[in-house]
C-alpha cells in the first residue's frame, strides 16, 4: 500500500487511511526521506512527528515504513563524538555539508569503516544471556568499551572469531538460542530511545557524586544515581555550574546534552571540552565525554528527542559497569518543544499552555537515573543533573514545579548572587538536598564522624544570618548585641571563604573533600573561640581588627590542594590573633 503525505503543519505530518504503521515507529517522509516518528494513530489518519525541517515537503510525497522504533545505535565510537538530537554525527556531516544541516541526511551514527582492536571474552560452548560481555576494545585512552549480548537474546555460543581488528558491522560471535535459531552478534546494536534499558535491580543510594564544588558537596550533595535540578533565570550561571560539575565530578563518563541552547554557547562548550585535561588521568577530558548538540535553530522535534538519546547512551555505558553523569541543558527548552508540538496536534493545553502530560514526561526522564545492579552482575549508575530556565526566574512556573517533584536535590541559582560575582550562585536559603541522610554513613566512614555536625552548624549560622539581616535592613546593625554581630561575621566567612568559589583559580576550581572538611573545622574553631571572647564582653569590632576573619576567608587561596596539612596550623594562628586583644 502506498502511503502519502496528506497534510503538513510544521514538524507534524499526517497520512490518511494508513494501516501498516506502528505506534512510535521510525518512518521516512517525502522524497528527501526526512526522519520521523509515528506519534498518533486513528482509523482515519496517522500522525507523524518529523525530526528535520519540513521546508519544501508537499502533499502527495511518499512515506516509507522502517519497521523499527526510533533507536540509538550503541557501539564503539560514541565517546568523543558530537551528535545532534537524533544521533547524527555532526563532525562527519560538517565535512560534506558545512556548519548547517541539510535535509534528509542519512549518515551512519557510528563510523562503519574504522577498525577496533577487539579482545573476545567468550568461547565456543559458553552459555550466555542478555547483558553478558562478549568482547572488549579500547574506545579511548580512558574508556574500555565492553560489548554486551543484546538483552533479548540468550543461548549457546556456537562460533567465535579470534582476537584482532574488526569493524562494528563484522560478525564476531554466533549464538544459538533455545529454539535452534542462530543469531549473528556484532559490536553495534540498536535500542529504542524512549524505553529504559533493563537492569537486575535498583540499589539503594549510598555514595556521593564528588563535584569539588564546596556548596554542593558539603551543603547540598547529590548521590551517584541521584537526580538534581539547577533552576535559574537568564545569566544566573546554569551552564557554567553544569560545566564545572562535568569537568570535575568523579563520574567515569560525562554525557552533555545541549538541548535548545544558543549556537555560539554550544560552540564554546565544544571547544572548551576539546581542550580540557582530565584531572584524574592527565588525558583529554573528551576521552570520556559524549556531546549531544541540539541548538535552538535546529528542528524543534529533534530537541524533544535529544534528552532521550542522551539518557539511552548513558544507560548503555552504565550497563558496562561505569558511573555516568548526564547534564541536560536545559529541560525547559525540551518542555517548550513538547508544548509546540502539542499545540500543532491541537491537544487540550494545561497550565501555561504546556500539555497535560508534562509531569509524566518529566518523571519518566528523571526516573531513568539510579544506582543499578546490571544484568551482567556489574554495578553502575546514571546521575541526572538537569538545568531549568524559568522565564523571568519565576520558580512557580510548571516546568520548575514539576521538576521539583521528581528530583531530590534542588540547586536554586540566584541572579543577585551572580551579579555580585558570587559563583556558584546557588542560593543557600532556598536550595536543598534530600540525599544527606542517605550519605551520612559514607561521610562517617570516609570523611570524619563529625562532618555532619559541622555541616549542620554552618547551615544553622547561615539561617540565623538571613533572619538577622531582615532586622539590619530595618534598623541597622549597631543595635544588635555582640553575639548576633558575631553570627553575621562568621556567616560572611562561610559565604565568601567557603561557599564562593573561583573557577579560574588553580586551587579553588576543584576542592578535595578532605580540604572541604578541614576548612569547616577551622571555621567552626574560629566561631567557638570568638564566642568565648564575646562572653568576656570583648566587642566584635576589636576581634575584627585582628584581621582573623579576613585570614580565614583567604584559606581557599592560601592553602594548595597538594598540601592540605597546612590547614592544621590555622588553629594556632586563630589563638595567637585573639591573644593580642587581651
Amino acid at each position: 500500500m502506498n502511503n502519502t503525505v496528506y497534510s503538513i503543519n510544521g514538524p507534524v505530518v499526517t497520512v490518511k487511511n494508513a494501516s501498516d504503521f506502528k505506534m512510535l515507529e521510525m518512518v521516512f517522509v517525502g522524497n528527501a526521506r526526512h526522519l520521523g516518528e509515528v506519534i498518533g494513530i486513528t482509523d482515519a489518519k496517522t500522525t507523524i512527528q518529523v525530526y528535520e525541517s519540513t521546508t519544501g515537503l508537499k502533499p502527495g510525497e511518499p512515506v516509507f515504513s522502517s519497521g523499527n522504533l526510533l533507536s540509538a545505535h550503541l557501539g564503539p565510537g560514541i565517546i568523543k563524538n558530537i551528535f545532534d538530537g537524533i544521533q547524527r554525527p555532526l563532525k562527519e556531516i560538517a565535512k560534506t555539508q558545512g556548519a548547517f544541516l541539510s535535509q534528509g541526511q542519512a549518515v551512519p551514527s557510528l563510523d562503519e569503516e574504522k577498525s577496533w582492536d577487539v579482545t573476545i571474552k567468550v568461547k565456543e560452548g559458553d552459555l550466555v544471556k542478555g547483558g553478558d560481555i562478549f568482547a572488549t576494545c579500547p574506545e579511548t585512552d580512558l574508556i574500555e568499551h565492553r560489548s554486551m549480548i543484546p538483552v533479548n537474546l540468550a543461548g549457546k555460543i556456537v562460533e567465535v572469531v579470534n582476537d584482532g581488528k574488526y569493524k562494528i558491522t563484522d560478525v564476531l560471535v554466533k549464538l544459538e538460542d533455545d529454539m535452534g535459531e542462530v543469531h549473528n552478534i556484532t559490536l553495534v546494536q540498536q535500542w529504542p530511545i524512549r524505553t529504559p534499558r533493563p537492569v537486575k535491580k535498583r540499589n539503594p543510594i549510598s555514595i556521593p557524586l564528588i563535584t569539588g564544588q564546596r556548596v554542593i558537596d558539603t551543603l547540598f550533595p547529590i548521590a551517584k544515581g541521584g537526580a538534581a535540578a539547577v533552576p535559574g533565570g537568564f545569566g544566573a550561571g546554569k551552564t557554567m555550574t553544569q560545566h564545572q560539575i562535568a569537568k570535575w565530578c568523579d563520574a567515569d563518563i560525562i554525557v552533555y546534552v545541549g538541548c535548545g541552547e544558543r549556537g555560539n554557547e554550544m560552540t564554546q562548550v565544544l571547544e572548551e571540552f576539546s581542550e580540557l585535561v582530565d584531572p584524574k588521568s592527565g588525558k583529554l577530558l573528551l576521552d570520556r565525554t559524549v556531546l549531544i548538540a541540539n541548538t535552538s535553530n535546529m528542528p524543534v522535534a529533534a530537541r524533544e528527542a535529544s534528552i532521550y538519546t542522551g539518557i539511552t547512551l548513558a544507560e548503555y555505558y552504565r550497563d558496562m559497569g561505569y558511573h555516568v553523569a548526564i547534564m541536560a541543558d536545559s529541560t525547559s527548552r525540551w518542555a517548550e518543544a513538547l508544548r509546540e508540538i502539542s499545540g500543532r496536534l491541537e491537544e487540550m493545553p494545561a497550565e501555561e499552555g504546556f500539555p497535560a502530560y508534562l509531569p509524566s514526561r518529566i518523571s519518566q526522564f528523571y526516573e531513568r537515573s539510579g544506582y543499578m545492579e546490571n544484568l551482567n552482575d556489574t554495578q553502575g549508575s546514571v546521575t541526572i543533573i538537569g538545568a531549568v530556565s524559568p522565564q523571568g526566574a519565576d520558580f512557580s512556573e510548571p516546568v520548575t514545579q514539576n521538576t521539583k517533584r521528581f528530583v531530590r536535590a534542588f540547586w536554586a541559582l540566584d541572579k543577585s548572587l551572580a551579579y555580585a560575582r558570587h559563583f556558584p550562585a546557588i542560593n543557600w536559603n532556598i536550595s536543598y538536598s534530600e540525599y544527606f541522610d542517605d550519605l551520612e554513613k559514607w561521610y562517617k566512614e570516609n570523611v570524619a564522624r563529625d562532618f555532619s555536625s559541622l555541616r549542620n552548624e554552618m547551615v544553622q549560622i547561615l539561617h540565623e544570618e538571613s533572619q538577622l539581616m531582615e532586622i539590619v535592613k530595618l534598623i541597622g546593625s549597631d543595635v544588635l548585641p555582640d553575639d548576633q554581630k558575631l553570627v553575621i561575621e562568621i556567616a560572611k566567612v562561610i559565604r565568601v571563604g567557603f561557599l564562593q568559589q573561583n573557577a579560574f583559580h588553580p586551587d579553588d576550581t576543584f576542592v578535595p573533600f578532605e580540604k572541604q572538611y578541614k576548612m569547616l573545622k577551622v571555621i567552626s574553631y574560629l566561631y567557638e573561640q570568638t564566642k568565648t571572647y564575646i562572653a568576656k564582653k570583648v566587642p566584635v569590632s576589636l576581634i575584627a581588627k585582628t584581621g582573623i576573619f579576613d585570614l580565614i576567608i583567604k584559606i581557599k587561596y592560601d592553602i594548595p590542594n597538594n598540601n592540605i596539612a597546612l590547614l592544621d596550623t590555622y588553629y594556632d594562628k586563630i589563638d595567637d590573633a585573639l591573644k593580642t586583644i587581651l
